[in-house]
């Protein structure tokens, strides 16, 4: 830890200049946390698809120079004006989204889209008072869903900050601060599937695996992964998927091809892809008169979901899930506490495939990009 409380903090970053463009290790000034923020240690980061995603800057507004990273563990360095339920010391996951406790999504039992801190992939600076904390030579860079791990140093709100048990192994836990928690959730939360039901999960990254990882957890008796990459099957099977669908191999409509294989259509369903075919063949392909089909990942913004209202009025039921349905700073402790006393038979050593030092960061987003890895742990301190 520093004696910088208060202070300006030299750190390395890794800055991302320019779309596409490998990132560059940069000492970089990281400015003390102003009201309601706390200034972060970051020890391990993980690469999700959504930094790759904002890194390409393929039809999204471009935001750059700008640290990204988003999954990660670290210990409270410092505190701002305001902050009283964390301090120096304690062990932390960022998260993306937040929890304000105090607007309207917060205080009811049934969301989790806090109305001050929900995601913002465009906003690159600070809420309190628009200014980014990092810079370098007196020039900003920029912040990204407000988290910014891929720095040793980083400087967040108090309401994006989830404080877990220090006993909680943070190059592991970390990857519960994004996609792991979404797809989790995404089956225990919302489609909540009974013991000896049937799942179906489209697109086998990480978060489907993670949606099927609570379809085991939950005592599915099918777990069907659709994926039009018949590469991911092997890794599937580790996660106790028990049956493969590639919708390639078929010249019928995929939900009409798991309807055929389940007497009418899969109990409960899980779209993890954004591909909004996979979501329309999601929700068709779940049994009329219980059927729930959960949709999770974002389509492109000029989609159109299309369904024969037919589809609803036979009692089929379709929703939507954010961040699983976890509220951060509530549930993820939680669940970092079952996970650590094996109340909840979650295997996250499944996910983790690579591990790098921070110096090697660009190998992440390499392996990445081949569909080579679940997720990278990225150490700060080598």
């Amino acid at each position: 830890m520093s004696n910088k409380v208060g202070q300006v903090i030299r750190c390395k970053a890794a800055v991302a200049w320019e779309a596409g463009k490998p990132l560059v290790i940069e000492e970089v000034e990281v400015a003390p946390p102003q009201k309601n923020e706390v200034r972060l240690k970051i020890l391990f980061t993980s690469l999700c698809h959504t930094d790759v995603y904002f890194w390409e800057a393929k039809g999204q507004t471009p935001v750059f120079p700008r640290i990204f990273g988003h999954e990660a563990g670290g210990i409270v360095e410092s505190v701002g004006e305001g902050v009283t339920d964390l301090k120096p010391g304690d062990h932390v996951l960022p998260v993306f989204t937040g929890e304000c406790r105090e607007c309207r999504h917060c205080c009811s039992e049934e969301s989790n889209m806090c109305d001050l801190l929900r995601i913002n992939t465009d906003r690159g600076v600070m809420i309190n008072d628009g200014q980014s904390r990092f810079s370098i030579n007196g020039k900003p860079i920029y912040h990204f869903v407000g988290t910014s791990t891929f720095s040793e140093y980083t400087v967040v709100h108090v309401g994006c900050v989830a404080k877990i048990n220090p006993a909680a192994p943070l190059d592991k836990v970390c990857v519960l601060s994004c996609g792991i928690s979404t797809g989790l959730g995404a089956t225990l939360n919302v489609a909540k599937p009974k013991k000896g039901q049937s799942v179906a999960v489209f697109g086998l990254g990480a978060v489907g695996l993670a949606a099927v990882e609570g379809a085991r957890i939950a005592g599915a008796s099918r777990i069907i992964g659709v994926d039009l990459n018949p590469n991911r099957f092997a890794e599937a099977k580790k996660f106790d998927c028990t049956e493969f669908v590639n919708p390639k191999d078929y010249d019928k409509p995929v939900q009409q091809v798991i309807a055929d294989m389940t007497d009418g259509g899969v109990d409960r369903s899980i779209e993890c892809t954004g591909s909004i075919q996979a979501m329309i063949s999601a929700f068709e392909c779940t049994h009329d008169g219980w059927g729930v089909a959960v949709l999770v990942g974002v389509p492109n913004k000029d989609d159109a979901f299309k369904t024969h209202p037919m589809n609803l009025l036979n009692e089929r039921t379709l929703k939507g899930t954010f961040f699983g349905n976890y509220k951060p700073r509530t549930d993820i402790p939680r669940v970092v506490e079952q996970y650590m006393n094996k109340e909840l038979d979650l295997q996250l050593e499944k996910f983790i495939t690579h591990s790098l030092p921070f110096s090697e960061i660009n190998k992440a987003f390499d392996y990445m990009l081949k569909g080579d890895s679940l997720r990278c742990i990225i150490r700060m301190e080598d």
